[in-house]
């Protein structure tokens, strides 16, 4: 059984499981009181004026309390990133933009909400705020979450669509030499190559 775990642990792709262990460790350290939710939180003024660099990161790790609400996310996080305040954390805010952008690219899904509620995918991001607001919780980063997912929507794959449209979000060349396959870079090399001739020839 421990074993078995352990394989699935390691067969999850490595940015996700880095990503995911970060989270379950750093929601664990504030459970325990090993760290305060105070020393993660974003605040860009400690971050200038005291050179907190680490809240640019940690701010992204911790969502709360453990609980239902932190394993919902945590399942979330897993599914959806193996497919692809003053105080605020930006945790929920992410998998909320993670979510929407999901949602949006599957828009012929059906989704069953804890057997209660049937409804297509472009709608789970609203059924989530609802039950955030519903148990009470703020929903002031499902609102940013949902936001900042609409705007990459739009920018990755409405905009570049449309007539006069082009691509504004590029993936940085460090990051897709370290994580894309030789020969993916070797096909997206050779589009690009293709694209720039047939601009050049029209």
């Amino acid at each position: 059984m421990a074993l078995s775990l352990t394989q699935e642990y390691f067969q999850i792709p490595l940015v996700t499981r880095t990503y995911t262990t970060a989270c379950v460790l750093t929601t664990a350290a504030v459970q325990l009181q090993v760290i305060s939710p105070f020393q993660l939180y974003f605040n860009p003024d400690l971050i200038i004026s005291r050179y907190q660099i680490w809240r640019l990161i940690t701010s992204f790790f911790f969502f709360g309390s453990l609980g239902f609400g932190f394993l919902f996310n945590i399942i979330f996080l897993l599914q959806l990133l193996g497919l692809f305040a003053n105080i605020f954390f930006l945790g929920q805010a992410f998998i909320t933009m993670l979510v929407y952008v999901w949602s949006k690219r599957n828009p012929l899904i059906r989704m069953n909400f804890l057997g209660l509620l049937t409804f297509q995918a472009p709608l789970l991001p609203w059924v989530l705020m609802g039950c955030s607001l519903l148990l009470g919780n703020p929903v002031t980063a499902d609102v940013l979450g949902i936001g900042v997912g609409h705007l990459y929507y739009f920018l990755e794959d409405v905009f570049p669509n449309q007539p006069g449209g082009r691509k504004l979000l590029t993936t940085p060349d460090l990051l897709r030499v370290m994580f894309d396959p030789p020969d993916l870079l070797q096909e997206e090399q050779q589009e690009e190559d293709l694209q720039h001739n047939e601009e050049q020839g029209s």
